[in-house]
């Protein structure tokens, strides 16, 4: 999907360019635009709680360092936020989740990653495993994140796309995309395997692992039912593993 950012700072020009390096494509049209105005941080607090509210047809998004809106109808927004990046990189995942949400579309807290053409998600919690399991991935690997997946539903199947959201690891994924093969639901052990999970297990848990921040009852019901379709639709299992890259031996 993508975003045009406008800002007349150029030093925060600057730093967009250098975060999202490989996901920057001036050629493509928007389909989100956003203003950004650069104020000053005295008195922000990125620790508190953000709000995602809607109002006459925009939605109002909130935290302690940033205050934005958006509507949907236009395509077009605005922030104001201190000059660091986690606060942008917030908006711009609010944002992607309520452009997903009514198209059976989320963002999901798990690593991602393509082999043989097929991706594979990793979810947890943090401490799980995700970004070890993404640094003991092989050369054939393809990583598409180690923090936050990209998913949407193609016509009859579900494709991961790469994200510029890095987690511990600190590196971009690659700007590419490939089917949904398997949800793996981290989990680490003395030996590596692999055990099915019960459909009401793997729905709960794929809930638990969704980005979704709008009070919004229309939204929360369409992440539900996107929930339950992923999971009728794409083997969900639990992957116990020791932290070295045997592991991989399970995968693909």
């Amino acid at each position: 999907m993508p975003v045009r950012v406008n800002t007349s700072d150029p030093e925060f020009l600057g730093m967009l360019e250098s975060r999202y390096a490989g996901f920057i494509s001036p050629s493509k049209p928007a389909k989100v635009e956003l203003d950004v105005e650069i104020v000053q941080s005295t008195g922000m607090n990125p620790a508190a709680d953000v709000r995602v509210t809607h109002d006459a047809g925009r939605w109002k998004l909130v935290r302690g360092d940033f205050h934005a809106e958006w509507e949907p109808a236009s395509r077009r927004g605005w922030i104001r936020q201190s000059a660091n990046p986690y606060s942008i990189d917030s908006v711009l995942r609010i944002v992607h989740t309520l452009v997903l949400a009514p198209q059976n579309g989320f963002l999901l807290h798990s690593a991602s990653a393509i082999r043989h053409g097929r991706a594979f998600l990793f979810a947890g919690v943090s401490g799980a495993g995700k970004t070890t399991i993404s640094r003991l991935a092989p050369p054939d690997v393809t990583l598409l994140t180690d923090e936050i997946s990209y998913v949407r539903k193609c016509g009859d199947r579900y494709v991961a796309f790469g994200t510029p959201f890095a987690g511990e690891l600190a590196k971009l994924g690659e700007n590419v995309s490939a089917p949904i093969q398997t949800l793996y639901l981290l989990a680490q052990g003395p030996e590596n395997r692999i055990d099915a999970v019960p459909a009401g297990e793997a729905a709960r848990s794929l809930l638990s692992n969704i980005l979704f921040f709008a009070e919004d009852e229309e939204l929360v019901r369409a992440t539900f039912h996107s929930a339950f379709e992923f999971v009728s639709r794409i083997p969900v299992s639990r992957l116990t593993f020791v932290p070295d890259s045997r592991v991989w031996e399970l995968i693909g």
